[in-house]
């Protein structure tokens, strides 16, 4: 499946991140390595750990890798967790919020599989 049809799928700004990047061989890279980062992995565990220090700076790497990479959806709901996290325990409970996340998270994931290679 061609790059742009997967960003269409995930609720993702194809034309942004090209004009950022400039070609697809670049958008196809980056995309990879997010796919191989561990940074949603570690905001998982550091959730159940209760330790938002690292929890936050996880939403923010996911959030930040999010605009960067021009996936809309997923930086949305990174942005908000982050937001609750931002300053150590949140005041509401952030499971709907995580859950918000680990949807658009592997439906990234799930397309980025799915991208020929350029």
């Amino acid at each position: 499946m061609t790059i742009e049809m997967c960003y269409n799928l995930m609720d993702a700004d194809y034309k942004n991140v090209l004009e950022r990047l400039m070609n697809d061989k670049l958008v196809y890279k980056y995309n990879k390595k997010f796919a191989d980062s561990k940074d949603y992995d570690n905001l998982v565990n550091a959730l159940a750990a209760k330790d938002y220090g690292v929890a936050f700076r996880m939403a923010h790497n996911l959030k930040g890798m999010s605009a960067n990479l021009a996936y809309s959806g997923l930086q949305r709901v990174s942005s908000d967790l982050c937001e609750e996290l931002r300053g150590g325990e949140p005041k509401i409970d952030v499971g709907p919020l995580m859950d918000s996340v680990t949807q658009k998270y592997n439906q990234v994931i799930e397309y980025i599989a799915l991208m020929d290679e350029v």
